[in-house]
This record gives C-alpha cells, sequence and structure tokens, in this order.
C-alpha cells in the first residue's frame, strides 16, 4: 500500500502579502538585512503597500528609512530580485538551471517549499468568490512540475541555510 500523499491547500495569499518583512542584502557590509514597515501608532499601516519602511542591517549598524510614493516590483528573469521599497537584492534567491528561484521572507519560503514539496496539491474551488490569482497559482510552470521536486527543494533548503549561517 503506498503512503498517503501529502497535501497542499492555497492559503490564497498573494505576494503582497509577504512585503512586511522582507531579507535583503546590505549595500553597506554585503551581510543579511531586514526591511519592514516602520512601527506606528495606526495598527493597519504597516500592513498598507506604501507605509513608511524601514532597513536595519545588525551586523555594521546600518539604517535607512524609505518614505517614498511609488514602488517597484521585481520585473523580468535575466535580474536579480529586488525589494520593491529600496531596491536591494533579495537574500533569498538562487539560481537553477530552470530559472531563479526567491523569497521575500521565510514564510514565503516555508509556503514554496510545502507547495513543492506536497503530492496532492489543492486549490479553491471554481465557484468560490475569493482570490483566484494567488502566488501559488502564479508560480512558473518549471516550479510545479514533479519532475523538478528534488531540484527545487533542494534550492529552499539552501536558502533556508544561508538565513540560519548569516545570523
Amino acid at each position: 500500500m503506498s503512503p498517503e500523499p501529502t497535501r497542499f491547500r492555497d492559503p490564497r495569499s498573494t505576494a503582497y502579502d509577504f512585503i512586511g518583512s522582507v531579507l535583503v542584502t546590505c549595500p553597506r557590509c554585503t551581510r543579511i538585512a531586514h526591511v519592514e514597515a516602520h512601527r506606528t501608532t495606526e495598527e493597519a499601516l504597516p500592513t498598507r503597500l506604501f507605509a513608511p519602511r524601514r532597513l536595519v542591517c545588525r551586523a555594521c549598524g546600518l539604517s535607512r528609512t524609505w518614505q517614498g510614493r511609488s514602488i517597484e516590483f521585481s520585473g523580468g528573469r535575466h535580474s536579480p530580485a529586488r525589494d520593491p521599497y529600496f531596491r536591494l537584492p533579495l537574500w533569498l534567491q538562487v539560481e537553477t538551471r530552470h530559472g531563479g528561484l526567491w523569497a521575500y521572507n521565510l514564510e514565503q519560503l516555508d509556503l514554496l517549499g510545502r507547495f513543492v514539496g506536497a503530492s496532492l496539491r489543492e486549490r479553491a474551488p471554481w465557484y468560490d468568490t475569493g482570490q483566484k490569482m494567488t502566488y501559488v497559482a502564479r508560480l512558473p510552470t518549471w516550479i510545479k512540475n514533479a519532475k523538478n521536486r528534488d531540484e527545487v527543494l533542494r534550492a529552499v533548503d539552501r536558502l533556508r541555510a544561508s538565513v540560519v549561517t548569516a545570523g
């Protein structure tokens, strides 16, 4: 009897759900830095898209504040992925033979790992009125293919280990 398949249910999260906290490469010391929503008195402000952001590097002490009016998401397959606020390269990115794999933070990386590792992937029913084009629905086909599962999971493990060894 074969083992029960690992099940993944799409939590309907989008890329916007993960930009509240972004791990980037520090422009001064090239170690891991953190971009997060600046804390204010308003409760809902840190989750807003254009909330002020703060870049902090614990290794060298770099601290910068972003209060801009526009953001730019990473586009194109041939350039490194960058955070939308300070335009710094993401810490969690690796190149595979199929393409680049990246995540804003460990939460997004965990979701990607659970999705790729699952042999049974479930989406919301077609008649449901909720979000249809979620983060996992927009993943490239090479990430979704079962034949690339081992390679993608190895890349996810390498990215997770890079945070542990850098901290």
